[in-house]
Order: structure tokens, then C-alpha cells, then sequence
């Protein structure tokens, strides 16, 4: 039986006194692709660095694959992410910033940099200056960014932001290409008609309350 790579159960979070998140739970398998619909504001992004790693709840857990990330306070086993807007050094190209974040882990190749910046179509400016990028081919490298490693665990967050129709297509070609190999993938989206095109399952984000919608199409 296909055991979910990713269970998020009971999380609550508390910032400044603020309720930010209230006992979410959900899980996705390999092969899924989950969308999250919700405000500005409404926890999206929280919740996508809980899971991360970069915040911890003070309730619940959170489990990737064996990994219990709230309780041994670990980041995910291979796992990509673009969470809000991507952040690159704007004198340095698209190449040498996908190299200078892949040297963090030392495991991808100049090679698979050029593939993830084709898969993207950006093999055209890779050594153009970042500075010189468009918001939508800014989002696009973000993009490459988070899917250079190979992960099984990708997290998008407001990805179609900024994209033109081209980039929409090319963004629904990757969670396709990735859920086909096994990827588990998380998307958020203000935007409810992205999210039913690129999600298998709908939730709705509101006041840090998670709730079911219904299945992508």
C-alpha cells in the first residue's frame, strides 16, 4: 500500500501572539500534486516553512518520509522550494546563481543547472545578468531553482505569480513531468483557477484554517 510522503498533523503556530496557524493537518502521497487556495495573509506561506523547516510549530508534526522535522528539528530529506519572491544576486547571471546555491550542497552538476534553466526556458539568458530579468523570468528562475536537486518534495509557493500565458504553460508542463516521476508537490495560489489546473486535491487557507475543497481537474 502507497504510504504518503508528507503528513502534516495537528500544526499550530503562534507568532507574537498572533494565531497563525490552527491544527492543520493533511498529508500527500508520491505522484500528487496538492494545491493550497488562500488570501494574502492567510498562512500559506507559513505553513510552506513549517514544513521547510525554517519554522518550528509549537503544536503538531510534521513528517517527510521518515523524518519527524518539528520533533528532531531537521530541514526535509530532498526537497525543493520557492517560498514568496525569489531572491538572487542581481549583478551575478541566472547560471552563476543557480551555481553559487547548488555549491550549498555540492550534488548538482553544471549540467543539470543548464537543464533546470531549460526546463524553465531560460537557457537563452543563463548568463545574462539577473538584474536585467523581467519579474516573470525572475519567477521562472526561482522556479529552476527549486527543481535543480531533484527533489521529492517540491513546495511552490505563488509560482504562477508574474507568469505571462507561456510561463503558466511551461509551469503546468514541470508539476506534470515531476508528479509523473514520483515528485510530491505543494502549490499555493490566491488565484483559485491555477490551483484546480495544477492540483490532483484543493484545500482552502483561511484564517489559518485549513479546509478541503474538492479535486483538480
Amino acid at each position: 500500500m502507497l504510504e504518503p510522503y508528507l503528513q502534516v498533523e495537528g500544526v499550530s503556530l503562534k507568532l507574537k501572539n498572533t494565531v497563525i496557524l490552527r491544527e492543520v493537518s493533511f498529508e500527500a502521497f508520491p505522484g500528487e500534486a496538492i494545491g493550497i487556495i488562500g488570501r494574502n495573509g492567510s498562512g500559506k506561506s507559513t505553513l510552506f516553512k513549517c514544513i521547510a523547516g525554517l519554522l518550528i510549530p509549537q503544536h503538531g508534526e510534521i513528517t517527510v518520509g521518515k523524518t519527524a522535522i518539528v520533533r528532531e528539528k531537521r530541514f526535509p530529506p530532498s526537497f525543493g522550494a520557492l517560498i514568496e519572491k525569489p531572491g538572487f544576486i542581481g549583478s551575478l547571471s541566472a547560471f552563476e546563481n543557480l551555481k553559487l546555491l547548488a555549491s550549498i550542497q555540492g550534488k548538482t552538476s553544471e549540467s543539470e543547472i543548464m537543464e533546470s534553466l531549460r526546463n524553465v526556458g531560460l537557457e537563452h539568458a543563463a548568463r545574462k545578468a539577473v538584474y536585467k530579468f523581467s519579474t516573470g523570468m525572475r519567477q521562472r528562475l526561482g522556479i529552476a531553482q527549486a527543481i535543480m536537486e531533484r527533489p521529492r518534495l517540491l513546495l511552490l509557493d505563488e509560482a504562477s505569480s508574474g507568469l505571462d500565458d507561456g510561463g503558466f504553460a511551461m509551469l503546468h508542463n514541470i508539476v506534470l513531468t515531476l508528479k509523473a516521476h514520483g515528485v510530491t508537490i505543494l502549490l499555493t495560489s490566491h488565484i483559485k483557477e491555477d490551483i484546480l489546473t495544477l492540483s490532483d486535491h484543493v484545500y482552502k487557507m483561511e484564517n489559518g484554517v485549513l479546509s478541503a475543497m474538492k479535486g483538480g481537474v
